[in-house]
């Protein structure tokens, strides 16, 4: 039976120097552990400790030349990064060249010391450029030249941390005969029966007669015997439960077991979960251009989904537990689908895992971003090597249901200016077009491909068309107010966002000592994104009159202003279901403190974007539209049951004075979007007015305490015209709880718990209160509670100064 053991007693040498190493691991985290240098996250240690990437470093450890009754012994690493020469007991082993792929090496009979020697992956990546020539890419760092995480060369949110180490597990594996060198299953339903059909490929020290193999799903048991290298079982299970994306069913997984036996003697076994169930992306045309809808078991979805990258610019400190709460978090706020975008990673198992249980749904680009990435060897090579194997590696899980070619590099050759720079050379056209549709469609027919994002599906549109395909939208961001958002309706939204700093516990911890200010040297240090606080600034102006010198104030209004602006996106692009089939918010996560898109920041904490999200992506929303010059409200209704019930519609005066009222029935179907037109009567006349929506009975509602009620507030002017009166509320507190009740319009009532205890969390975030109304907010990790501390930790909408 094959036999792996784990290969331990790494140390990291360099310029002479030992230190002890941790595999897996990365030279920095080692560096930290040892005290070599500062924490890059704090302050501006991030520029201190630059010199890491551009500097060799050597790993090394005994391999023992044990004899272990097996024909074969395979040093096998999952994960190098990058550029690294392998060599044992002065023998060269290999060179390898991508951080993407696993590598295996026969040192049978072989043992002594073991060396895997990293060059820098600067270097390489300039040795590369100096071979194919320059290609033009949205950062000047040069992360297209090597198949690398992008990101460790910084981006637009992340630190500029070029890694290198053994950053996945290495193993020794002893065999004899024959092992089990690839299993692909293709899991398929066909009339109601599940079907698993595993492709083996078979590796053997000598030709045998006599091998077999059994396949096992459940009590179904079937053998087939190995002809040559490979064979195909068939496993088929009768009634098999259906998996369903979380908030449309269960997700039943079943063990796979494969077993390779030589006679009776079994000699290597495989086992993973799958799950049954049918994929397809619908980008048939309409009057509305082309579509791009996910339909998983016959259901057409709306996508609810959040960018992903990498948790941690160290992705080896990145626990399956971490992953977990992570992807919790996501499934907690209503999100049904994951991005794993492509300047970062194919991620572990750990992540997929997880995403399988929860029922989220991943669409998994393959790692190209924004950049021209030559086509010449050595990438060519590499880049379908990689892609064979990671395709071959996810296709177990039933979460993974789309594959993309790449993020924004199409786009960026049509609008960004490359095509007059590259004058014709090669810059992954071939990859999106050619060899990874190609890839997919011989090893995992199961599930689609789409070249990119954006992509409208044909060179004969602009790439990011919003009539067609995918889009991006970040014109609104970049230059406009997001009411502009109103102006667009996209078949797909697969980028889109806004800016809000971390939690101030986050800032605390990632500046010690700085008096904090927008433009404080940290805060810019730890905002990466050009004009960054300029396009902050703008957006505030636009919509609130902002103090000067108050750093809390801006704060808290530019948290605000992250929520709403994804929240005018969101609710009007689902109104318009099923035109636009899906928004994808940039970011989910972050990897390290800073100001960003995220909805969850470096440290993990929640911004009130992630609250406001809740809402946004609950099953049942209510949110007051325009159409055509009139107002209505949408009754989003995502449920496979119909939607019967009223709404209670109020014309208000800031002051808290009912000035009219009426009621209307709502009566939506499955999975679709129901309008009331409100009656002129009801329409606010100025920026003294609002009109609320209200519905109850709602069990599909989302946020915490919404307690089955649904609620739409529409203000027609923006914040700064709004004559708030001063807000007058109590705040009362009990062990694990803050209740405010208020006495006027309370406005954006937000508690920053972290305020309270670096610790505490916050089971809600936003709340509008009319007068006499109260909200109790969970708080969890505050151990003294105190009213006069919670009313300091609570901020809303205020007259402006």
């Amino acid at each position: 039976m094959l036999e792996a053991s784990p290969l331990d007693g790494w140390k990291l040498r360099h310029e002479g120097e030992e230190l002890p190493a941790v595999v897996p691991g990365c030279v920095h985290t080692d560096l930290l552990a040892a005290g070599a240098i500062s924490d890059p996250f704090v302050g501006s240690a991030e520029s201190e400790v630059a010199w890491v990437g551009r500097r060799e470093w050597t790993y090394e450890t005994h391999l023992p030349a044990v004899p272990s009754g097996h024909e074969q012994t395979d040093l096998v690493f999952d994960g190098l990064d990058t550029v690294a020469e392998i060599t044992l007991a002065g023998r060269l082993l290999g060179r390898v060249r991508n951080m993407h792929r696993s590598y295996r090496f026969d040192v049978t009979g072989l043992g002594g010391p073991l060396s895997v020697r990293f060059a820098s992956a600067y270097a390489e990546a300039e040795a590369v450029r100096g071979k194919v020539g320059d290609r033009p890419g949205a950062y000047a760092e040069p992360y297209q030249y090597l198949r690398k995480m992008a990101c460790s060369f910084g981006w637009d949110w992340g630190p500029t941390l070029v890694t290198a180490g053994i950053w996945r597990p290495v193993r020794v594996e002893r065999w004899s005969t024959a092992r089990l060198a690839r299993v692909r299953p293709l899991v398929t339903v066909e009339q109601g029966v599940g079907v698993v059909e595993l492709l083996v490929d078979v590796e053997r020290t000598r030709v045998q007669a006599g091998l077999t193999l059994e396949a096992r799903v459940g009590d179904r048991r079937v053998r087939a015997d190995v002809v040559g290298s490979g064979a195909a079982v068939r496993v088929e299970v009768p009634d098999a439960q259906l998996w369903w994306p979380r908030g449309c069913g269960e997700q039943p997984l079943y063990e796979v077991e494969l077993t390779l036996h030589h006679n009776s003697a079994p000699l290597d076994v495989w086992r993973r979960r799958v799950g049954f169930r049918r994929v397809e992306l619908d980008t048939s045309a309409d009057a509305r251009g082309t579509g791009f809808t996910l339909v998983v078991n016959g259901e057409r979805l709306f996508a609810r989904g959040v960018n992903w990258i990498p948790d941690d610019v160290f992705p080896s400190r990145v626990t399956r537990e971490r992953y977990r709460k992570r992807l919790r978090q996501a499934a907690d706020a209503g999100v049904d689908l994951i991005r794993v975008w492509g300047g970062g990673l194919y991620e572990s198992e750990d992540f997929y895992d997880a995403c399988d249980e929860l029922g989220l749904l991943v669409w998994q680009d393959f790692p190209f971003a924004c950049a021209a990435y030559p086509e010449e060897q050595p990438l060519r090579g590499e880049v379908e090597a990689e892609a064979r194997e990671n395709v071959v590696r996810l296709m177990p899980h039933p979460s993974l249901v789309l594959w993309n070619g790449n993020n924004e590099n199409l786009w960026g050759f049509r609008d960004w200016g490359w095509e007059e720079r590259l004058g014709g050379d090669s810059w992954g056209e071939g990859y999106y077009l050619g060899v990874l549709p190609r890839v997919v469609a011989e090893l995992d027919p199961t599930r689609p491909y789409t070249a990119g994002s954006p992509w409208s599906g044909s060179w004969s549109r602009h790439p990011n068309d919003p009539a067609h395909g995918t889009h991006h939208s970040w014109e609104v961001w970049n230059r406009q107010d997001y009411a502009d958002y109103r102006s667009e309706v996209p078949r797909f939204v697969a980028e889109f966002g806004w800016q809000a700093p971390p939690a101030h516990a986050t800032l605390r911890r990632a500046l010690p000592g700085e008096v904090l200010a927008a433009d404080s040297p940290g805060m810019l240090h730890h905002q990466k994104a050009e004009d960054g606080n300029g396009k902050l600034a703008r957006g505030l102006a636009r919509h609130f009159v902002v103090p000067e010198a108050d750093f809390d104030r801006w704060h808290y209004l530019t948290q605000v202003n992250q929520a709403r602006a994804v929240a005018t996106g969101i609710e009007h692009w689902r109104s318009h279901w099923p035109v636009c089939a899906g928004t994808i918010v940039w970011q989910l996560n972050d990897c390290w403190p800073v100001t960003s898109w995220s909805a969850i920041d470096g440290d993990g904490r929640e911004k009130p974007l992630y609250h406001e999200l809740r809402r946004l992506y609950a099953d049942r929303l209510l949110t007051v539209q325009e159409r055509e010059g009139r107002l209505v409200v949408a009754a989003v209704n995502q449920c496979a049951e119909r939607w019967e019930g009223t709404v209670t519609l109020r014309r208000l005066s800031v002051q808290g004075r009912e000035l009219a009222a009426a009621t209307a029935e709502l009566a939506v179907g499955a999975r679709e979007v129901g309008e009331t037109p409100v009656p002129a009567e009801l329409v606010p006349a100025g920026a003294e007015e609002f009109l609320v929506a209200d519905s109850r009975g709602c069990p599909r509602a989302g946020g915490a305490g919404s307690e089955g009620r649904l609620r739409a507030v529409h203000f027609p002017a923006s914040d700064r015209e709004v004559p708030y009166p001063r807000p007058e509320f109590e705040v009362s507190v009990a062990p694990g709880t803050v209740t405010v009740t208020a006495h006027t319009l309370v406005r954006d009532l937000l508690l920053q718990a972290d305020r309270l205890d670096p610790d505490a969390r916050a089971d809600r975030g936003l709340v509008t209160l009319l007068p006499g109304e109260r909200v109790t907010i969970g708080v969890e990790g505050w151990q003294t509670p105190d009213a006069a501390a919670a009313r300091a930790a609570l901020y809303c909408q205020e007259p402006a100064r």
